[in-house]
């Protein structure tokens, strides 16, 4: 009875054990159904994972992957990828196996990935290794996630000479990253790559087999080495990489090629009762930092920043006056909290824009375009401050280095009495002087340029510029520029704007979550695309009445989808999918200038001017030198977004109007926004591009006197409630000084105010 009661178990326990492992054809698993094919053990499981953005939120996408089961952090070891690029899957996707292999298909039927054998399928499994497998009828491995390695090794897994593993980008971006691990002329190399090609930069760590390696082993003790053709066992080479008692029954392990380009090998307890997590064994190469050292790339480290080793890690720094591109991804990049700028639209000169701050603790070595002998550190710095291309500047001993950007291959440096480092910095005040918003000292800062007042900037410029701004803006609206025009039609095909699909920009704005304004007929989302020179984007999803968003939707691609003006907002593209319509922009660092002007502090008199005459340019290339004149027709603070270099530029064109080539007048319902409208508006009269001008005219008083158009004001201020209506009293009383009140720069600059 014993006996029989022990085989019915046994049968039961295999039968068990079959069915964790083994995947029949015809099933399925579903975003929707939290479900997964486990191994034997339970260690594995392979189905789909749900994705988190940058700052670790969940989003509606998910992945197909393999992860430890058993453990809390559930930590990836495979994911599908197509091309460079994870296979992301919207929810409701399913995975399937058949007869002719594993299929990712999204809600609609669309294939996602595939995993296709040319051989007939069987069956899949799920084996205790971590090796997700297609067999055929003599249960052969026809297909395997370890031959298809992602940046991971597990124990008994082999990478071939035609192997490869490649850095994700971040922590929650699986996406191929920056750094790769591979074979070539017989020895193993972990190099940089042009990212995000497949191109090489020169390797930074070999495992010098002497032309003969032929696979990187991870044995199932879980040592790591390289096979040779001669038989020899080579191990990695390094003060980090010991060799060590190891105990695979007690633990489990991977080696991971990490984001930031490290080798590394780790430890985690198997009992669930021992303390959890991953532990760092040993990794190649020691310093990563230091490692690096190419012409090309921007090393551990993204641009404009430097490395340096804390904990046997690499953390990445931004220089003083900086900041990071992405402040959920440290080795994203640097960017300057701050503009360089060259041209003749400086008025000021550079010792009254800009600072050098002094460091010693760091360099970036390579990159320079001068290199000048037997400087002084004042001679070295006033050299970068004086010249407009240069960023910082480095001294050793006699010499001066200038560099510009982008700084690359920054790393962290014992101090030295022959070492500086000279960064260049904007005066902060020189937007907002009522704020003390000058950076904060750093422990080595040692400043001794002090840059002279900004204020005699102001009044040096409104000195030389003899052009009165209405006079300005009444030149260039009114008198007609000799430009050739091509007469077009405007349709999509001649806009080369991208088209998105509605899942990549949902998946760009993780999820519509991060809303950062309304324009009419329509939301705007901060996002952010993938190996993009301006991966930040805004995306505005239009969300009226259908007919209506069919209107903006098709008003504003015709209005700016040729245009291209250094003061107009540009449209990177457009997603036209179903019943869905949205707009993809360049996206504004500094927000509104209804933000800026209504604020807490007043930008400066000289700042404001460059906002209205950036306006008005903008207004005369819509009116006479787009192919297609534009009236844009809602001209106002909350439709002028400002740049991270302060230029205004005109947005929202939902409500514009197009004319035609001949015409100079056009019949249309009345459009804007009240305060803001002309009276022609109401007189059922045509219309022309005056209407813009009427709303630029109320929204210069704006500029002028920091304040709306119409604000409630106490009983004895009643006068001042419309601004407009008080600037002609105040011009006609000529007491013009009143409008500025208090703003010295503005009456510094009375003629140009009254003019």
């Amino acid at each position: 009875m014993g006996t029989l009661t022990l085989l019915l178990l046994t049968n039961i326990f295999l039968h068990v054990s079959s069915a964790f492992a083994n995947v029949n054809t015809s099933s399925t698993l579903s975003t929707n159904d939290n479900d997964a094919w486990r191994s034997p053990s339970g260690d594995f499981a392979f189905g789909f994972k749900q994705l988190k953005n940058g700052t670790g939120m969940n989003t509606s996408l998910f992945m197909v992957a393999i992860w430890y089961d058993k453990i809390p952090e559930k930590t990836v070891v495979w994911s599908a990828k197509t091309g460079n690029n994870l296979s992301t899957a919207p929810t409701g996707s399913k995975i399937e196996l058949t007869s002719e292999g594993l299929f990712l298909t999204s809600p609609e039927g669309d294939s996602i990935w595939t995993a296709k054998p040319k051989a007939i399928v069987s069956q899949g499994a799920m084996l205790d290794s971590g090796n997700f497998v297609l067999q055929n009828g003599n249960s052969e491995n026809v297909w395997e996630s370890f031959k298809n390695p992602t940046d991971t090794l597990l124990p008994n897994q082999s990478l071939g000479l035609d192997g490869v593993l490649t850095s994700r980008i971040t922590e929650t971006n699986y996406s191929i990253g920056r750094f790769q691990l591979y074979f070539e002329a017989g020895k193993v190399l972990l190099s940089p790559l042009a990212w995000p090609s497949q191109l090489h930069y020169n390797p930074y760590y070999v495992i010098n087999a002497s032309v003969n390696a032929t696979e990187l082993v991870f044995n199932e003790s879980g040592d790591i080495y390289v096979n040779t053709t001669n038989g020899a066992i080579i191990l990695p080479q390094g003060l980090k990489w010991e060799n060590l008692t190891l105990d695979p029954k007690g633990n489990y392990y991977r080696a991971t090629l990490d984001l930031y380009g490290i080798f590394t090998q780790y430890s985690h307890p198997r009992d669930p009762t021992a303390p959890q997590g991953w532990k760092l064994m040993r990794y190649v190469p020691d310093d990563i930092c230091n490692a690096i050292f190419n012409n090309y790339g921007s090393g551990s480290c993204g641009y404009n920043s430097y490395c340096s080793m804390q904990n046997q890690r690499p953390i990445c720094q931004c220089p003083y006056g900086y900041s990071l591109v992405d402040p959920s991804n440290e080795f994203g990049g640097c960017q300057p909290n701050f503009t360089l700028v060259c041209g003749a639209d400086i008025q000021a000169r550079p010792q009254e824009l800009y600072e050098m701050h002094e460091s010693r603790d760091f360099n970036f070595p390579l990159g320079d375009y001068e290199t000048i002998e037997h400087y002084s550190q004042q001679e070295c710095k006033q050299s970068c401050l004086e010249d407009c291309t240069c960023a910082v500047a480095v001294l050793g001993v006699d010499t001066c280095w200038k560099k510009r950007f982008p700084l690359s291959n920054g790393r962290k440096v014992e101090q030295s009495d022959s070492h500086f480092v000279y960064v260049k910095t904007r005066i902060s005040s020189d937007f907002y002087p009522a704020v003390m918003r000058e950076l904060p000292p750093a422990p080595d800062s040692e400043k001794q340029d002090h840059a002279k007042p900004i204020l005699l900037g102001s009044l040096v410029a409104s000195l030389v510029i003899n052009t009165l701004l209405l006079a300005t803006l009444a030149i260039l609206i009114f008198f007609k520029l000799k430009v050739k025009r091509v007469v077009q039609a405007a349709t999509l095909l001649e806009t080369n704007l991208h088209s998105f699909t509605y899942e990549a920009l949902k998946e760009a704005t993780w999820g519509f979550s991060q809303e950062i304004g309304r324009g009419s007929f329509g939301i705007v989302y901060k996002g952010q695309l993938e190996a993009a020179s301006c991966n930040m984007v805004a995306v505005k999803r239009l969300d009226r009445l259908a007919q209506e968003r069919e209107k903006e939707f098709r008003t504003e691609l015709s209005a700016i989808g040729k245009t291209f003006h250094k003061n107009l907002v540009r449209l990177i593209g457009f997603c036209d999918e179903g019943i869905q319509r949205l707009l993809v922009y360049e996206f504004m660092s500094n927000g509104t200038l209804a933000d800026i002007l209504f604020g807490q502090h007043k930008p400066v008199w000289k700042v404001r001017v460059g906002f209205a005459l950036g306006i008005a340019r903008g207004l005369v290339y819509l009116h006479q030198e787009c192919d297609t004149p534009i009236i844009h027709c809602d001209i106002k603070p909350q439709n002028i977004l400002i740049d991270e270099h302060f230029n205004a530029k005109i947005s929202d064109f939902g409500l514009a109007k197009l004319l035609l080539s001949d015409q100079s007048r056009t019949n249309t319902m009345i459009r804007g926004t009240r305060g803001y409208v002309a009276p022609e508006w109401f007189k059922n009269v045509p219309v022309t591009v005056k209407v813009d001008v009427y709303s630029f005219g109320v929204m210069l008083l704006e500029i002028i006197c920091c304040r709306r158009s119409v604000i409630v004001m106490e009983c004895e201020k009643e006068e001042k409630a419309i601004l407009s209506d008080w600037a002609y009293d105040c011009f006609v009383e000529g007491r013009i000084d009143a409008l500025a009140e208090d703003d010295e720069d503005a009456l510094a600059d009375i003629e140009r105010l009254q003019k």
